[in-house]
């Protein structure tokens, strides 16, 4: 299963949200990112990503973006085959 790496803080729902579909598609192990408790990250986060918002998250190398682009993926039958590469 590739890597997951996701940007995030520790009040996001999104977060939350984005955690719990990627568990229920097999996802056992997340890298969090927390962007709230160091803010260099948050720095690195927006010029990998070019985005402020979070959860931002990737794929092994492939940055999804956020929860929305997670759950359309998932709607689109993708996510499992991004997940199983």
């Amino acid at each position: 299963m590739n890597r997951i790496v996701m940007y995030s803080t520790g009040f996001c729902p999104y977060c939350i949200m984005a955690e719990k579909l990627l568990r229920s598609k097999g996802v056992e192990e997340i890298e969090r990112i927390r962007v709230d408790l160091e803010p260099a990250r948050r720095i690195e986060m927006l010029e990998k990503t070019g985005r402020r918002s979070v959860p931002q998250i990737y794929i092994g190398e492939t940055h999804i973006g956020g929860y929305d682009d997670l759950a359309m993926l998932n709607r689109n039958n993708e996510l499992v085959k991004l997940l199983a590469v």
